[in-house]
Formats: structure tokens, sequence, C-alpha cells
């Protein structure tokens, strides 16, 4: 992707949103035992002076999605064109559109608004009415496994920390944040691509559901420990709001060769 500062602000500015959101979900379940997911952690801020800040989270979300999208079209990152590498892709779209919706959700609070809910059960009940519905939410589910366990690898790997700046990376304090950070994250994606596959095999929209169902569903030592996890991780993406490797400087050296490939 060409460096275009006030895109990599909006990103950064994104990264600071989603750990801003993290950092909700975690406290609310902490403290209240609310188990809520990323829409109802953002309605949590929408009264009061904390319409600003949403306003100013949608922005970032906003141009956290087009960075992900562009990372994934165009890929930024040199992730490549093998299974691994179009996996990791598709990965970075699904995530561009998940935080395109919640700008689009940050907005609508900002502006007044009220939150619908994440849509999880309503888009699991769109896809059952399809042609081969069940397949397709079972597919769905088992995405979210193999993500959900992409994440618990890259906790014990840590190779979260080669996208950081090296000044951050080597900080033992920065790496545990994201060692539980994406541990807490992994095993809630698990817990989604379970409901999926449940939804699926019942052919029952009613026992899809997301992040907040799935970390109510956890018993309550582990729902704390997660729920402090998702605390810890949305610390993390703050760290990465200001030392995250945003702009690869291969990305022109890529987009030429690539060039050259299609005109031969």
């Amino acid at each position: 992707m060409l460096k275009v500062p006030s895109l990599e602000m909006l990103t950064r500015i994104g990264f600071a949103a989603r750990g801003i959101m993290y950092v909700l979900i975690g406290y609310l379940a902490l403290r209240t035992g609310r188990s809520e997911d990323g829409s109802g952690a953002l309605a949590f801020l929408s009264g009061g002076g904390g319409k600003l800040l949403l306003a100013a989270m949608a922005l970032g979300f906003l141009g956290y999605g087009i960075w992900r999208l562009s990372e994934s079209l165009i890929d930024t990152e040199g992730h490549g064109s093998d299974a691994k590498g179009a996996a990791i892709r598709i990965g970075g779209a699904a995530s561009g559109l998940i935080h395109l919706g919640l700008a689009f959700i940050s907005a609508k609070l900002a502006m007044g608004g009220r939150a619908e809910g994440d849509g999880t059960q309503e888009g699991a009940a769109t896809a059952l009415s399809l042609p081969g519905g069940p397949l397709l939410v079972g597919l769905a589910g088992l995405a979210l496994v193999a993500t959900g366990l992409w994440q618990m690898a890259k906790a014990v790997r840590g190779d979260f920390l080669r996208q950081l700046d090296g000044r951050a990376a080597h900080r033992p304090w920065v790496i545990w944040l994201g060692r539980a950070g994406y541990a807490a994250r992994g095993l809630v994606f698990l817990v989604m691509g379970w409901f999926f596959v449940q939804a699926a095999s019942s052919s029952d929209a009613s026992e899809a559901g997301g992040m907040g169902d799935a970390l109510g569903s956890l018993p309550g030592g582990l729902q704390i420990a997660v729920a402090l996890g998702l605390l810890l991780f949305g610390l993390f993406s703050l760290v990465e709001a200001r030392y995250r490797r945003i702009n690869d400087p291969q990305v022109l050296d890529r987009l030429k060769g690539a060039a050259q490939r299609v005109r031969s």
C-alpha cells in the first residue's frame, strides 16, 4: 500500500478504537457481570461526552477497515498467494468488513441512534434460509474455529511481535499483554465457532452466538480469566496504535513485480 499519512493516522486511531472496545468488553464483564459484544460495549459510551469519543472511533474503525481490505487485496504485508497466505488475506478482508460495520455502529451511536445488537443470529437465520444454508453456517463455524486456533497459536509463538516496532517488541510487559490477549480472544472464537456448528447441525439460528454470548457461556472462573484476557488484548491494541508497522517498505516492489507479470 502506498504510504498515505492520513490513512495511516486513521488506521492507528482504529487500533486505539479497537483497544477501547476490548477494554470495555473486559471491564463490563469483570465489573458488572455483563457479557457484551462489540456493539454493546460501544453503546456503553453513547451518553454525554462519550459521543465525541464514538465519533473519533468511527473514523478510526473506517480507516482500519479500509487498511485491512487494501492489505488483503494487494498483499501489503507479503503473505503470498499460497493456501496459507490466501487464508490470512481472506481473514484480513473479513476483519476489514467487520470494522467497517463497527464504524457504522459507532457513527450511529454518536448521532444519537441505538445499537441493534451484533446481528449474529439474524445473519445465521438468513444463511440458513438459503439453498445449502446449513452447510454455509457450518463452514462459517469451522472458519471461526480455525481463527480461534490461529489466534491461540499466535499467543504461543508470539508471531504478533513481528508486526511491532522493535522499541516495543522486546518489552516483556508488551509480550505478555499480547500472549494473554490473543489466547483469550482465540478461546472466544472457538466457542463462537462451536455455536455456529451447533446452529448448522440443528438448522436453528438461535443456537448461533457472538462474542458476548460466547463469553457469557463460560463457567465463572474461566469467564473471569477470559474477560481479563480480553481487557489485556485491548491494552495491547493501544500499544499497536503507537508501535504497529502499518506500511511495508517492500509494497512498491511487489506491486511493480505483479504489474510486470500481468504484462508478460
